[in-house]
């Protein structure tokens, strides 16, 4: 079972995708709202999988944040989720993330890219 901490400031967009991980039989080991709350917490979770929304991520690390995140989580795949699709989207994939999600897709569309991140850790 694929093992993914999500970490996003708004509680209604975790509850949701924390329904949407479950429906897709993946397990949420835990849960944040803000960048330190997930470096100090989602490393001693043994993760698989990190969904962290692009917002979360402090503005004056740059593209080090990613950088930090996979310092702190080695073996995890990095999902950034992005509100607007535009630039971001290629800074998320430059900065060192695995994929993106837009917040702006469907629901399927939402769990399709979860199926693929999660099929690239047993793949990997």
């Amino acid at each position: 079972m694929t093992r993914v901490y999500i970490a996003d400031a708004l509680p209604e967009e975790r509850s949701a995708l924390r329904l949407m991980l479950q429906d897709l039989l993946m397990e949420v080991v835990g849960e944040s709202a803000d960048w330190a709350t997930t470096l100090a917490k989602a490393p001693a979770t043994h993760l698989d999988m990190l969904l962290i929304d692009w917002n979360l991520l402090p503005n004056d690390l740059g593209s080090q944040a990613i950088t930090l995140l996979r310092h702190t989580c080695p073996r995890a795949i990095v999902v950034v989720l992005i509100s607007h699709l535009d630039a971001r989207q290629q800074a998320a994939i430059s900065a060192g993330a695995d994929a993106f999600i837009s917040k702006g897709e469907t629901p399927t569309r939402v769990a399709d890219r979860l199926r693929m991140a999660a099929a690239s850790i047993r793949a990997g």
